[in-house]
């Protein structure tokens, strides 16, 4: 069957710049220099949002595109070679941050012991949270969950059985377990509305700042990356062992923040999910790697903690914000009306 165009998904527009390599990517995605993309500077900032940007439009380019953009930008030579010093900054990067990982084992155990005394931005929300904070907090959330799972699909044909069928019998499940309209990412999206935010794919990116973007671009990068196979395990674990005490969390604070039923479904869907996809992607997924010979296990400890450090990132910038009385976004959102 030959989808039709309006059958397809629309593609978001292009953001605006936010420095030297991202505006130079997007000139040369609108057609204006098709081929002299600049050398990546040698003090560019992985962490920094013009870099992050740059990054992230070249991974949309594997996901729904551009309006605009041609689809062959998707293999450009020159654009992939950009793309790979970006992610060479980039992985450095979180190489750096996580150091030489421990063993398995001992990455797997911190995941599930959540610490006491907590105070992320699930907790924050709950306890103290306005609802302007949780509109911001599902802006940061968009670029994932409009697309959630998608990332995670790449590991699919690169993983042996029986590891290959217990991730796609999980990613089922995401994708709505044959309801369509069930799949997290269409529940995100009625949450987005359901707070009065814009649930088109990709509406706020200019409003999402660069560690946000950081979040997605680690499952990107390892997706996109046979070599990264088992990071990307080791992300994907560590998203669904420690989603279900944070989620319970968000449903909570999003209840009381005035969130309908259907404006909190999405995180009530995810307490119960995750919960049984932790124990999936453990037993199921990830000791049947284990035990063939040659598993990466310290890539699936470096993704798992990579991931983490992301997320932290994120976390600190966000409660930093709100702390300080100011917009977590780059730009503030517009009053509900």
């Amino acid at each position: 069957m030959t989808l039709t165009p309006d059958v397809l998904p629309a593609a978001p527009p292009l953001p605006a710049p936010r420095g030297p390599l991202s505006a130079a990517v997007l000139s040369a995605l609108l057609g204006r220099d098709r081929y002299p993309l600049p050398e990546l500077p040698p003090a560019a900032d992985p962490w920094g949002d013009d870099l992050q940007l740059a990054l992230y439009v070249c991974y949309e380019l594997h996901y729904r595109g551009f309006a605009g953009v041609d689809d062959a930008w998707e293999w450009s030579p020159a654009l992939l070679a950009l793309r790979a010093a970006l992610e060479e900054v980039f992985l450095s990067a979180l190489r750096r941050e996580v150091g030489t990982p421990p063993p398995l084992a001992e990455v797997l155990a911190g995941l599930l012991a959540e610490p006491p005394d907590g105070d992320g931005p699930s907790h924050h929300l709950l306890a103290a949270g306005t609802r302007a904070q949780a509109r911001e907090y599902l802006v940061h959330r968009s670029p994932y969950h409009l697309k959630e799972a998608d990332p995670q699909m790449w590991a699919v044909p690169r993983l042996p059985n029986p590891a290959k069928a217990a991730l796609v019998a999980v990613q089922y499940d995401e994708y709505g377990a044959g309801r369509p309209e069930r799949a997290h990412a269409e529940l995100f999206a009625a949450m987005m509305a359901d707070f009065g935010l814009d649930p088109a794919y990709g509406a706020y990116l200019d409003a999402v700042p660069g560690p946000a973007l950081a979040v997605v671009n680690t499952m990107s990068l390892f997706g996109l990356h046979r070599s990264l196979r088992g990071a990307l395990v080791g992300q994907f674990a560590a998203v669904e062992i420690t989603s279900p005490p944070g989620a319970a969390r968000l449903a909570a604070a999003f209840e009381r923040l005035g969130g309908s039923p259907r404006g909190t479904l999405f995180y009530r869907e995810h307490v119960l999910a995750d919960a049984v996809h932790e124990q999936l992607v453990r037993h199921t997924v990830i000791d049947p790697l284990v035990a063939r010979p040659g598993c990466p296990e310290r890539d699936i400890a470096f993704g798992a903690l990579a991931y983490g450090r992301a997320e932290d990132r994120l976390a600190a910038h966000q409660l930093d914000a709100w702390r300080a009385g100011a917009s977590s976004l780059r730009t503030p959102l517009p009053e509900e009306d």
